[in-house]
């Protein structure tokens, strides 16, 4: 009786024991919750007018370094020959002016490794460059290359080019549509239009400085771009507009923090698909989303939440009534 006695009592202390590690665990997470939050206030006690004015800024210099330096378009929207030699490993510069020496065309290369492991290099040239020229100067260089060739006519890329122009300007019609009927006031749907808006105008910006081709793969960017933006900003719309805390603060500090957790890890997730890819298109869409969504991060917090705490503190309101309307 008594060694199960005593076994009773060891199996309770251990019991008690598995339980503390849980509460240090609760204890660390509201720890980071709180750290999180006092970060995070910074943005709240921010005044509206410079939370709506600093993303306009960044805005406007992104539409000049557009129109001065917009990104070039590749070759499924301009048209083109693509020269993919498999068995090569080659330096894309060397290998760009071996060329050019052997045929005088100015060509773009690029190395790639598939999925299994096989790697090459990808030469592009105009549409007026005859590919068996390039062909026959890689197996002169490359004896033991497998060299395919593809062409794009320029006719078939400005058709590409209406429909992905045709493709953006739907989807962002649609969004702007739902958007509105959704909130129903001009200035949160506004708001919200106009981030989105500037995302992608960064975006393509930001493509423009580093390089980045615009292509078919890059306006798909875009179009996922546009839902992951809106995201974060139905959700500080919402949080605000149809409140449950006593102040606007608070509700924003409620939707910063939901909305930061949800665009980390999803920055995180095209960081480590960039680094990890081996392929170019992937790289690109990666690329565009990443450049998008750290737009996001500005427009959403700042300058969303800049009109939408600018117009919920202002006395006479046409909008938000009863207790979304509530300063």
């Amino acid at each position: 009786m008594a060694s199960k006695r005593t076994r009773g009592k060891r199996g309770k202390e251990k019991v008690k024991k598995e339980k503390k590690p849980k509460v240090k665990n609760v204890q660390v997470v509201e720890e980071f919750r709180e750290k999180k939050t006092r970060k995070l206030s910074v943005l709240a006690r921010m005044d509206p007018k410079h939370m709506i004015v600093y993303p306009l800024v960044v805005f406007f210099i992104a539409i000049v370094l557009l129109a001065v330096h917009p990104p070039n378009l590749g070759i499924d929207l301009k048209g083109g020959v693509v020269v993919t030699a498999y068995n090569v490993n080659a330096n894309p510069s060397d290998l760009a002016s071996y060329i050019k020496e052997k045929t005088g065309l100015s060509v773009h290369v690029e190395r790639f490794k598939s999925i299994t492991g096989m790697a090459g290099v990808r030469i592009y040239a105009s549409a007026k460059a005859d590919s068996a020229v390039i062909e026959n100067a890689i197996k002169e260089k490359y004896p033991n290359a497998k060299v395919v060739s593809s062409q794009v006519s320029p006719t078939f890329g400005k058709i590409a080019q209406r429909q992905g122009i045709k493709a953006v300007l739907f989807a962002f019609i649609g969004m702007a549509i739902v958007v509105f009927l959704f909130f129903r006031n001009p200035i949160s749907s506004g708001a919200i239009i106009f981030s989105a808006l500037s995302d992608m105008t960064i975006a393509l910006a930001i493509m423009g400085l580093v390089g980045i081709k615009l292509t078919t793969a890059t306006i798909a960017a875009l179009l996922m771009l546009i839902g992951y933006t809106v995201d974060s900003n139905i959700l500080l719309t919402t949080r605000l507009t149809k409140r449950k805390e006593d102040t606007i603060e608070d509700a924003y500090l409620y939707a910063v923090s939901t909305g930061f957790t949800m665009s980390t890890t999803t920055l995180a997730a095209l960081t480590v698909l960039y680094f990890v890819s081996t392929s170019s298109v992937i790289d690109n869409i990666a690329a565009v989303l990443i450049f998008g969504l750290l737009a996001d991060f500005m427009n959403t917090w700042m300058f969303n939440a800049g009109v939408l705490r600018w117009y919920l503190s202002r006395p006479n309101r046409m909008f938000f009534k009863g207790k979304a309307g509530r300063a």
